[in-house]
């Protein structure tokens, strides 16, 4: 027999009382197969080159626009520049690929709907945001663990000046952004994943939640983004038995200046 609840308070109080898990879930799967990383790609801005990570991009563009009438269309450009690299870095060729998984941050996620057409490949389209990335490669190395396929291209891509547009005021507006505001890459990752063969192998995937401390600054976003990232990695060490201690290098980060610390 199935019963009814009826909550009645604050959000905080309804989570407490109603939604809080008697004993922490698990959130990290193995995989039984674990998929190995074939090919890999980057395609950043101008910006992005200039920065501490500029020796690992595998392309640095000195045009954002790359002479396109808009920046949504470079964007779609960057992002298919990026999985065409992938690709042949993994010694495939494009109709050759059993699936493809990828986002970006616009409406409809349009850039990567318009990458994948290029292809005669199945397409997921996911949608999370900074960690689509991510999401993307779980999604895959769970189908290519269970043997549905037999690889699978892991994607995103977004472009600052078409998140300005989406998500506060486009460029030639002229807004003035205070100096603590993100400012989202330009860029696109790809990364072809295979069932077997040599190369680095993801062996876990570990999902997070929706970590809500109240920051309701759009400006901000990077302390918005710390406590979910802290959930994760801590939710990661649960699961698996293991500290810091046990990884040579643990990588996570934010939109803003403020939100690591």
């Amino acid at each position: 027999m199935s019963e009814k609840f009826l909550c009645y308070g604050s959000d905080v109080e309804i989570n407490k009382r109603c939604c809080a898990p008697t004993a922490p879930r698990r959130q990290t799967v193995e995989f039984t197969n674990p998929p190995v990383i074939a090919g890999k790609m980057s395609v950043v801005g101008s910006k992005e080159g200039a920065g501490p990570l500029k020796d690992y991009f595998d392309v640095v563009l000195s045009d954002d626009k790359m002479n396109e009438k808009s920046f949504e269309k470079a964007e779609f450009n960057i992002l298919k520049r990026a999985i065409d690299g992938s690709i042949a870095k993994a010694g495939l060729k494009p109709n050759g690929i059993d699936l493809m998984i990828g986002g970006d941050l616009l409406n409809q996620i349009t850039s990567s709907e318009y990458a994948a057409r290029e292809y005669d490949s199945c397409f997921l389209g996911v949608y999370s945001a900074c960690s689509t990335m991510t999401e993307s490669l779980a999604i895959g190395c769970n189908l290519l663990s269970s043997g549905a396929f037999n690889n699978a291209i892991c994607s995103t891509v977004s472009h600052f000046a078409t998140a300005e547009r989406q998500y506060r005021y486009p460029l030639e507006y002229g807004c003035q952004r205070p100096p603590y505001s993100q400012w989202t890459v330009t860029g696109a990752g790809s990364i072809v994943l295979k069932r077997g063969g040599e190369g680095v192998r993801i062996t876990k995937a570990t999902f997070g939640k929706v970590v809500d401390y109240g920051t309701n600054d759009l400006n901000n976003m990077g302390a918005a983004m710390a406590p979910a990232a802290m959930e994760s990695i801590l939710a990661l060490f649960r699961d698996t038995g293991t500290t810091d201690k046990d990884y040579d290098l643990i990588v996570t980060g934010d939109l803003g200046k403020l939100g690591s610390d």
